[in-house]
């Protein structure tokens, strides 16, 4: 390990000194993730966060502490942070390495897929869950952490960059993708959220997001909250869908294994209506589009990355970024095709 790793930061935390294995967790896309074990017993999560990605690591650790405090009760676990020996909530080693540590929630586990029902359901009551705590907290003390994270017309005009910029040959390998990427601008590009309420909204509530206990499966709370900040709900509802009714890997190179599981759609449903008073008339009609909106506008982030260089996503071969792009925009249009059936089924539930 570098100077600046795992074993040389633990003495910066106030935790008690012990033997502790460190095991890396290599699930997220961004962070460099670690599990703290002591005797084969997780106890802390540590992470050195991508100071790249993130360019303003205090706008992202306050919208953390502000939005913890209010993620507790008797059906969501809490999360706390581990404060440095100076009573810091992160440390910052130099202008590029910062790290923090979190508490780990026991007996818990993550999925980045499914097929079982019970799983969908609990996700959706924890989705509802969050949101329903998070009413209680100020909007306005939550910065930004990446202005436009799914600003649409941002994306597009990076997709546009990207593709005049891009080399020959990843031009050539991406041809179809790019087809696709402009042909559903067009369709979308006139989306207008209205007069729908900013809320204070995960932002990648992705499956593998949500803690599960190991036993019984019961939804425990949201993990990975570097993307805690103003939103819209269909944000939230379109990334959850997107991963729980499409029961392949993100990047799935068999495209005839992308799925839309129409149990797995009614199950979120359920789990969402029974945590759901806080949505209005205007944001349930939206619903439906937020699973349109989301893969695609993770999938024309994947193939900007993949046109730069990948220089945001962690990938293990050249083109990854594509994959994942292909297979997003795959699901964007199973998600298109399946438009007025979740009308029919949002209706029914709400």
């Amino acid at each position: 390990m570098d100077s600046n790793g795992p074993n040389a930061v633990l003495p910066y935390f106030s935790i008690e000194r012990k033997d502790y294995e460190i095991k890396p967790i290599s699930q997220g896309y961004i962070n460099d993730t670690y599990a703290l074990l002591l005797d084969d017993v997780p106890t802390y999560i540590l992470q050195r966060l991508n100071a790249q990605v993130f360019s303003n690591i205090d706008v992202l650790m306050q919208n953390i502490q502000h939005a913890l405090p209010y993620l507790y009760d008797q059906n969501y676990n809490q999360i706390s942070l581990i404060r440095t020996i100076d009573g810091k909530h992160y440390l910052k080693i130099n202008k590029s390495d910062y790290w923090r540590m979190l508490t780990m929630v026991p007996d818990s586990v993550a999925f980045n897929t499914t097929q079982d029902e019970g799983i969908a359901l609990e996700a959706g009551k924890i989705i509802g869950k969050f949101h329903s705590l998070l009413q209680e907290a100020p909007l306005d003390i939550f910065k930004d952490s990446i202005p436009g994270f799914h600003d649409l017309n941002l994306r597009a005009r990076q997709f546009t960059e990207a593709t005049d910029r891009a080399a020959p040959d990843k031009l050539k390998d991406a041809e179809k993708a790019i087809l696709f990427a402009k042909m559903t601008l067009e369709e979308v590009r006139f989306y207008d959220p209205g007069n729908l309420p900013l809320r204070i909204c995960h932002n990648d509530t992705k499956l593998n997001n949500i803690l599960f206990h190991r036993e019984d499966k019961k939804a425990l709370c949201l993990i990975d909250l570097d993307t805690v900040m103003k939103g819209y709900f269909h944000y939230d509802f379109g990334d959850a869908v997107r991963t729980i009714v499409n029961t392949v890997k993100e990047d799935e190179k068999d495209l005839s294994k992308i799925t839309f599981n129409k149990g797995l759609f009614e199950a979120f449903i359920d789990g969402l209506s029974k945590n759901s008073d806080f949505l209005t008339k205007e944001e349930i009609q939206h619903l439906s589009f937020g699973v349109k909106l989301m893969p695609f506008i993770h999938g024309i982030r994947a193939l900007t990355d993949y046109l730069k260089g990948n220089i945001y996503y962690k990938v293990t071969y050249e083109t990854q970024n594509l994959d994942r792009c292909i297979s997003l925009f795959a699901f964007t249009k199973k998600a298109t095709e399946h438009m007025d059936y979740m009308q029919e089924v949002i209706a029914k539930k709400f």
